[in-house]
């Protein structure tokens, strides 16, 4: 089997996904994953299968294909290509047309039929150009979308204008505004939502180019001399030599032919505290050294390098389905027919009755109108923007309205450890002395002010004093720790339990304090807990909500924060495959939420079934997650629960409203009891009813 790689342009809504999946998986493709949001297309064929037919295929549907490794052809100049361009040129145009219908506001010329159909004429063509195209090809695949129904509503009110208008009998035909504010409002929610989209993929795509970093290249002239010179990492290839320097970023996946480093891997593993890396020993790109040089040999380049497999993997869980698609687009998929059907209906049963066939086209044209899916567009936008707009107050982020929908549903939380439930900065956590404490302070101190290490910071910044040990000779042990002498010869030595000589009991403790070999005590650091953690934990554990520790770190510390924070269940020491894996599992199960703030967690928050990331974690989770923490903090965490599930809970509200309020006045409407003018008119009144329940929003109790 091979693995193909497809970038597919033209997908407008989450049922074009759903068009190109059905398409693979009936030609026989597997494990098909088609991300609507990034336009990514990923399947295993055998490769005795030629592509081409299957690229072709997709292109009958009505979508481009790009080849991985083709060149994105040149579109067709076009000024409307997004759906902002497309909101701001037919705002003006709908603004003039409702004005007439302002009280007080005597614009006679307005009420002008050709001034109205001049005014509608360009949002009408707009609209078409767009949710025409996109309803003809939903139509010609079997999968009707919501744009049809935006389509016919803004075709049926501007038809029937237009009749109004070439009859001669313009006053009870006068409807433009209508199909102009639909199309202009159905613009704006759609900006809404590809705004998050387009955000988070541009922000996927700068975290990709900021990998080409300059590398310090080895190479030898004709005289066998040592030459360094800098070359873009993209350049490097298998067994070039490269010289890293303290301080610099590890350009490329590489392994250490000479010198030794200590190596801050958050960007991979979470782990803020650094590794001290030997000869052999492998570097991550993407990796700092916080202290030493080394000579590594490049071992992995391109799609092979570990920052690349996370990438893709993160790639690869978000286009494992498509986004969850709307309810009003899957209520339109029986909608939108049956509509039709009773339009169609209204038309013959009304002309057999009545014996004449212009009143009866009237009433069937009076259903279309009153069937108008005004009201649906704007459902979901209306709550989303009212609650969007408290979560922001709050320092809540919500990436995209499908999120909303998963809250309802979460049984379980899953949290990182590193930089989510602690602050990822080191605290002292207990000591134990042989000596009065400020001597061993005073030590302690004196030892570690001469290292860059961050325990050493921590205890730098804690036990900083003025009565300093002059020191006749320091130096710093690499791997162990710091060594001293004082004026009377007393060797002193700050560091791990490998320079102890004699037999230590406990050998867990971080740093150790000796004097001629001679143990004075001990130092415990750990992350310092974020204060809200607990109480957030307990929350969620009064709500009936189920909490999981999963960390990269070692399994101790992961125990020990757990049972300060009362966390039953644990998964420690997992790479960022076993995280995802294991939030795999975690789903199956029951809906589960995943808080994280690592590069690592990144495809774990993408597999969940809700990623929450915080502000100040990496960009690739930040931009992974459905809803990030603004506060760099994890305190309203709960209020972000609570306002995921009630603004749901009203988005479903208005759904209810827009769809009961055509369930009602259609039959209404067939049977001659509602013109299409009032009828115009009370769907008017549903979006007014939807801004008023959606404002209760701002006042709601949601904790």
């Amino acid at each position: 089997m091979e693995q193909v790689q497809w970038k597919v342009e033209g997908m407008d809504c989450n049922t074009c996904a759903l068009n190109i999946h059905k398409y693979l998986e009936k030609k026989g493709m597997k494990n098909v994953k088609v991300n609507f949001a990034t336009g990514d297309v990923i399947f295993d064929t055998d490769k005795d299968i030629v592509k081409e037919k299957i690229s072709t295929g997709i292109q009958d549907l009505g979508y481009a294909v790009v080849g991985e490794q083709k060149q994105v052809q040149q579109k067709k100049y076009s000024f409307f290509t997004t759906h902002l361009q497309r909101f701001l040129f037919c705002l003006p145009f709908t603004v003039l047309l409702v004005l007439h219908m302002v009280p007080g506001l005597k614009l006679h010329w307005l009420m002008d039929p050709w001034v109205q159909l001049g005014l509608s004429t360009p949002v009408y063509l707009v609209g078409m150009g767009f949710f025409g195209k996109s309803a003809v090809k939903s139509l010609r695949n079997r999968m009707p979308n919501m744009n049809v129904l935006i389509a016919m509503g803004a075709t049926a009110a501007f038809v029937y204008s237009l009749y109004g208008t070439l009859s001669g009998n313009p006053e009870n035909y006068m409807f433009y505004e209508t199909a102009a504010t639909i199309i202009t409002l159905v613009f704006m929610g759609n900006y809404l939502e590809d705004a998050s989209i387009h955000s988070t993929q541009r922000e996927l795509n700068k975290l990709v180019h900021s990998q080409k970093v300059m590398a310090n290249m080895i190479a030898f002239d004709d005289q066998h001399q040592e030459q360094i010179f800098p070359v873009e990492n993209t350049l490097l290839h298998v067994g070039d030599l490269i010289l890293i320097k303290s301080g610099e970023q590890v350009p490329i996946d590489c392994k250490i032919l000479w010198g030794e480093a200590h190596i801050n891997e958050a960007i991979i593993t979470g782990e803020s505290e650094p590794i001290h890396k030997y000869r052999k020993d492998a570097l991550i790109g993407g990796s700092y050294l916080t202290e030493g040089t080394v000579k590594a040999q490049v071992t992995a380049v391109g799609k092979d390098t570990v920052l690349s497999g996370i990438i893709n993997m993160v790639k690869q869980a978000q286009g494992e389905k498509p986004p969850v698609q709307k309810l009003a687009d899957r209520i339109s998929g029986i909608f939108i027919p049956s509509v039709i059907l009773i339009a169609i209906g209204t038309l013959i049963v009304n002309w057999l009755i009545l014996g004449a066939f212009t009143p009866a086209l009237m009433r069937s044209i009076a259903v279309m109108v009153i069937a108008c899916p005004c009201a649906m567009g704007l459902a979901t936008p209306a709550a989303i923007a009212v609650g969007l707009g408290r979560a922001a107050k709050n320092g809540i982020l919500f990436r995209n309205a499908s999120s909303l929908e998963t809250f309802k549903n979460i049984k379980q939380v899953v949290f990182d450890k590193t930089g989510t439930l602690t602050t990822g900065k080191f605290r002292i956590t207990g000591f134990h002395a042989s000596v009065n404490d400020d001597t061993f302070r005073k030590i302690a101190y004196s030892l570690e002010k001469y290292s860059n290490h961050p325990i050493a910071t921590s205890i730098n910044q804690e036990w900083k004093t003025k009565e300093l040990i002059i020191w006749t000779k320091v130096e710093e042990i690499k791997g162990v720790g710091m060594k001293a002498i004082d004026k009377e010869g007393n060797i002193y030595q700050a560091g791990s339990f490998k320079m102890v000589k004699t037999p230590l009991k406990e050998d867990h403790h971080n740093v150790y304090i000796t004097k001629n070999d001679e143990v004075l005590g001990w130092v415990d650091v750990q992350d310092e807990i974020r204060p809200e953690a607990k109480s957030v934990i307990q929350y969620l554990g009064q709500k009936g909500i189920r909490t999981i520790l999963l960390s990269g770190d070692k399994y101790e510390k992961c125990r020990l924060l757990a049972d300060q924070l009362g966390i039953k269940e644990i998964y420690a020491e997992q790479t960022p495959a076993q995280k995802l894996e294991k939030i795999d599992t975690l789903n199956q199960i029951m809906p589960t939420a995943m808080v994280g703030d690592g590069i690592n967690d990144a495809p774990a928050l993408a597999k969940a079934t809700l990623g929450i990331s915080l502000s100040n974690a990496s960009q690739i989770a930040v931009e992974s997650a459905q809803v990030v923490l603004m506060n760099k903090g994890i305190q309203h965490l709960p209020m972000a629960l609570g306002l995921g599930k009630h603004t749901y809970i009203t988005i479903k509200e208005n759904l209810f409203w827009a769809f009961a309020y055509n369930i009602v006045a259609i039959p209404v409407a067939a049977l001659g009891f509602l013109t299409p003018a009032f009828g115009a008119l009370v769907m008017g009144l549903s979006d007014v009813v939807l801004a008023i329940n959606s404002g209760r929003l701002f006042v709601k109790k949601v904790v």
